[in-house]
């Protein structure tokens, strides 16, 4: 089922809902006011025979006839004649002796008495409302009592009342049956033209899924300032997004093979040199093997920023707490070893990060690789860690104003690193593991000569005595 169906079937639901509310309401008061007007009725008969026989005085006739007081004044009182069963719309009256005897004016219309109605003739008091059918025809009563006198019965036909409540409920059905239709009808055209955007989105989207190289130029129309226009700015960024990612991952592709080309070129070459290696002498041959050894490495650690590259900026899974002091630590002794001509100054207060230890631990080590490599013979790096964050100052010439803003860069390399070993990929490694930790990494010129590297891996915590002993 669709969208539209769906939202057309539950404005119909809606309104008959409501329809069907203000039906039975109207009914039940038009039921009540027809009702009440029936009760007033028969209040007034019973109240003016009951007053009569207070002020006249009755006595129930000897042939049983009717009620009446005694002589032709009380029998002229109470004796209609009816032409309607039950006197139609003026009711009819019946009295009930205290022996309960009953006297109806005209015998077809005799109301059965039941006991309730023969305790209220015993004692003269008491009154209440009742329905009765007599003779398939519905009627109304109310029986009051009319201390020796017995009792009365007033009784009044609900004919007309019953036949003004059915048509009245015929015609609220067929109103309400009408609204829903026409409801359900004009909810699935207001749902079409409210989803007439989506349905433009939809193709739209469908088109460049199709054809991946529309991602370029394809944008959604943005009209108005409401949700669907919102809907279409966010899905536009998503879209800008998506295709600055693909043009990244294809500026990666592209940059990496051609740093490929070179190692696997002077390897290729090698070999082929290698193919006749008994006409070489011994140190050449030597030299040819440390060359193709150290073009083997340098393709390696390509290829392993390149894969380290491709997981991009998104948070792995097996993150967990990491001493962050301790993995810088452990990359500042590793340092020292491969240079013992530097001086490695570590100043690292006790920290706890959440993330994944061995991305941190290459990032930082590319971080002070970075630094070793451009510090001068017998130089410092100094290494502090303080609040979460570590700088990394080497005292090497620094950036170049033109290079400084894309040091973070796949594959930069400025014009005197060319010369030097190295793929490129080292700080932009640094800056998608910091990035990947909710963190972020910055690069400047150090006051007095060198540079000054201050990366952080997000949310961090400075571990006190306690914290550690615990």
């Amino acid at each position: 089922m669709s969208l539209r169906v769906r939202l057309g079937l539950a404005a119909g639901v809606a309104v008959a809902i409501a329809v069907i509310a203000v039906a039975v309401s109207s009914y039940a008061g038009t039921s009540s006011e027809l009702r009440g007007q029936v009760d007033t009725t028969l209040r007034n008969l019973a109240d003016r025979a009951q007053h009569f026989a207070e002020g006249a005085g009755t006595t129930p006739p000897p042939d049983g006839g009717g009620p009446g007081p005694a002589g032709r004044g009380g029998r002229a009182a109470f004796e209609h004649r009816q032409r309607a069963p039950f006197g139609g719309a003026d009711g009819a009256l019946e009295q009930i002796s205290p022996d309960g005897t009953a006297h109806a004016p005209d015998s077809r219309d005799q109301i059965p008495v039941d006991a309730r109605m023969r305790a209220i003739a015993r004692s003269g008091r008491g009154r209440y409302f009742t329905n009765a059918t007599v003779r398939g025809i519905d009627l109304r009563l109310y029986i009051v009592g009319a201390g020796s006198a017995g009792a009365f019965i007033a009784a009044l036909p609900l004919t007309a009342v019953n036949h003004a409540l059915s048509h009245q409920l015929l015609l609220l059905i067929i109103i309400a049956a009408a609204g829903i239709a026409l409801a359900a009808l004009l909810g699935v055209l207001v749902a079409r033209a409210a989803l007439a955007p989506i349905a433009r989105f939809t193709r739209q989207t469908e088109a460049i899924a199709a054809s991946p190289e529309r991602l370029e130029t394809d944008r959604l129309e943005v009209q108005g300032g409401d949700e669907l226009a919102r809907l279409a700015r966010t899905f536009n960024e998503t879209l800008d997004a998506l295709e600055r990612s693909v043009e990244s991952q294809r500026n990666l592709v592209a940059d990496a093979s051609h740093e490929l080309r070179t190692p696997i070129a002077t390897i290729r070459a090698n070999l082929q040199l290698m193919s006749d290696e008994e006409r070489l002498p011994a140190g050449e041959r030597e030299a040819l093997r440390r060359d193709v050894i150290e073009e083997l490495d340098e393709l390696t650690a390509l290829v392993s920023d390149v894969v380290e590259l491709a997981r991009g900026s998104k948070p792995g899974t097996s993150a967990g707490d990491v001493r962050l002091d301790e993995v810088v630590a452990a990359v500042v002794e590793r340092t020292r070893r491969r240079a013992p001509e530097l001086t490695v100054t570590a100043e690292l207060e006790p920290t706890l990060v959440r993330g994944e230890g061995d991305r941190i631990a290459r990032a930082v080590a590319n971080l002070l690789d970075n630094a070793m490599k451009w510090s001068p013979e017998g130089g410092v790096i100094e290494v502090r860690l303080r609040e979460g964050s570590l700088v990394v100052r080497d005292h090497g010439p620094g950036f170049e104003g033109e290079d400084l803003p894309y040091v973070f860069d796949r594959f930069h390399r400025a014009r005197t690193a060319r010369a030097k070993p190295g793929s490129g990929l080292g700080l932009a490694i640094v800056r998608q593991a910091a990035e990947a930790h909710g963190g972020s990494a910055s690069a400047a010129n150090a006051p007095g000569g060198g540079a000054l590297m201050t990366i952080d891996f997000g949310p961090s915590q400075a571990l006190t005595g306690e914290l550690l002993a615990g």
